[in-house]
């Protein structure tokens, strides 16, 4: 995921104008939310995790796919 530091927001701001940060999400996909001048937090748009999700899911099973093919042999004869 790709965090655009233009969304930084401190969590005083973020508890005062939850409305604002919303907003900015909406705008922007997401928002970082600062405690102590430091990232916290992470609000994004929830139709953005998903897409995410789904992306990495994929592509475990990709990987996982790749590690049986190439060691198949060694997977069927644990299997005995």
């Amino acid at each position: 995921m790709h965090i655009d530091l233009k969304n930084l927001v401190s969590i005083s701001e973020a508890n005062q104008n939850f409305s604002k940060v919303a907003r900015m999400v909406d705008e922007n996909g997401a928002a970082v939310i600062l405690k102590n001048n430091t990232p916290r937090y992470v609000l994004i748009d929830y139709n953005k995790l998903q897409e995410d999700t789904e992306t990495d899911q994929e592509s475990l099973e990709d990987v996982a796919a790749r590690i049986l093919q190439r060691h198949r042999k060694a997977f069927e004869e644990l299997a005995k």
